[in-house]
Formats: C-alpha cells, structure tokens, sequence
C-alpha cells in the first residue's frame, strides 16, 4: 500500500514540470513585455524558477524514495536529536544560493533603481496614489509640478514610445504599491515619501495600471490604465487636456460668480 502511495506522490511532480513546460505555449505565463529592462527582470526570474524547480524536484524525490523504500517496514520511526554534518549543509547550500542570487542580479537592480543611472533628474509627471485611486499630475507651461496650471488625469497614465518616463511617486494616506505588469513595474507608494521611478516602454497600446498592495476595502477597484502612444499623440493629448481643463475652470468661475451675484441681490 505504502509503494502505491510513493506512485501517486511521484505524480506531484510530473504533473508539475508538465505544466511548467506546456505553460508558456498556453499563455500561462507573464504578461507581453514592453519595457526596455523587462527582459533583464525576466532573465532573473527564470533563474530564480529554475533554483525552485531544482530544489522541489529534489525534495519530491526524496519523499518518494523514503516512502517506496522504507514505507513498509512498519515500527517506530528513529528519533535524531541532532546532527551537525546535516545541519552545516543545510544552511550553507540555501546561504550560498542566496548569496549567489544577490550578487547576481546586482547590476540589474542598480539600473532599475539607482538614481545616478537614471535617465533625466526631473520627473515628467507625478503619480499620487489614494484610496481608491491614481491621481496624475503633469507639468503646464512652466513645466513646473505642483503649480495652478498643472494637468489632471485620473487613473489614466500617457507616456511616449521609445522614451525614458519619469514619474515622482507618492501617497496621500496608506501604503499603495505601484504596478505596471506589462513594463515589469513595481514599487511601493509610501505614505510620507517621495520615490522616483522610471521605465521606457517600446510598444504602443493600453496596458494594465494596478495597485499592489492591500490598501482597503476598495483595494479591488483601484485599477488605471497605462497609454503608450507616440509623442505626436502625447503632446496632442496634453494640449486637450490643459484646454479642457481651462474651459472647465471658466465654466466653473462663471458659475460661482453668477450664484455669488444672486446672493448679493
């Protein structure tokens, strides 16, 4: 009975690395990419998959061979209090695999994130992360955020193609965390910080803006869009943004002068 249960246990793994395989075929995978670094983060994705797909596959082996050898003998199992040998490998093995994953993604993680490899100093927009929402900002004519002509879009990100993009993100309450799946894109919004990021996309389209970090009740709808076009298209859109924005800002001035004059009669 022990030796059926050692075959029905060697089917865990099967079943595993057969989807493993089959799962890129059947867009079981990672979203398209379309950053200029995405595949560096896929590269150390694999690798750190395939460390987990070796140390698994070696587990289950010895699972399955302790259950179809020794399954049947029947007593009691032998109680070992300790075992120095056992316990130094086990712990050197994962230190130096996790040193090695350390080192090995370094240079990776200094493009991504040091700021003196960044492409320009000053942001090109801001991203203000709250509960349940995304609230851009990019500069008006005095290229100048945080000013009064500054142009508004809610849970709608443009960017250019083929350009480096820079956004200065923050948080107006709790912790958000800032995900472009698409542009391999993932960084935490903290409440009280200002924190550069950047990243170039290299196809157009609307892509996936999420929210990875439980924030709340409306956690789940805390979703926007990420639009990648070309600069013709970006800058269009940003002069009909700050038109409307302008013709929204005299409609509402005249309507409050108006209910202002109707008070005063």
């Amino acid at each position: 009975m022990q030796k059926f249960w050692s075959l029905l246990f060697l089917l865990v793994p099967i079943f595993s690395v057969a989807v493993f395989v089959i799962a890129p075929s059947q867009h079981w995978w990672l979203p398209d990419n379309v950053s200029s670094y995405g595949a560096d983060v896929d590269h150390l994705f694999m690798v750190i998959l395939w460390i987990v797909t070796i140390a698994f596959l070696g587990t289950q082996a010895i699972l399955v061979y302790a259950l179809f050898q020794f399954g049947e003998r029947g007593g009691k199992a032998q109680f070992i209090h300790t075992n120095h040998k056992l316990e130094f490998w086990w712990t050197l093995i994962p230190a130096g695999i996790l040193v090695f994953i350390a080192f090995y993604q370094f240079n990776t993680w200094l493009d991504i994130k040091a700021q003196k490899n960044f492409p320009k100093a000053q942001p090109d927009a801001e991203v203000l992360a709250g509960q349940f929402e995304w609230r851009i900002r990019y500069p008006g004519t005095d290229s100048i955020i945080g000013t009064e002509d500054d142009i508004i879009s809610l849970n709608n990100l443009h960017v250019p193609v083929n350009e480096p993009f820079m956004i200065r993100l923050r948080s107006r309450d709790v912790l958000h965390s800032f995900f472009l799946p698409n542009l391999r894109v993932k960084q935490d919004a903290v409440p009280g910080m200002t924190i550069p990021v950047w990243f170039k996309p290299m196809k157009e389209g609307d892509f996936d803006l999420f929210c990875a970090e439980l924030c709340g009740w409306g956690h789940y709808k805390m979703r926007g869009m990420l639009t990648v076009q070309s600069r013709a298209a970006y800058d269009q859109w940003l002069k009909d943004q700050e038109k409307e924005q302008a013709f929204t800002g005299l409609e509402q001035a005249s309507t409050d002068g108006k209910a202002k004059q109707e008070v005063t009669q």
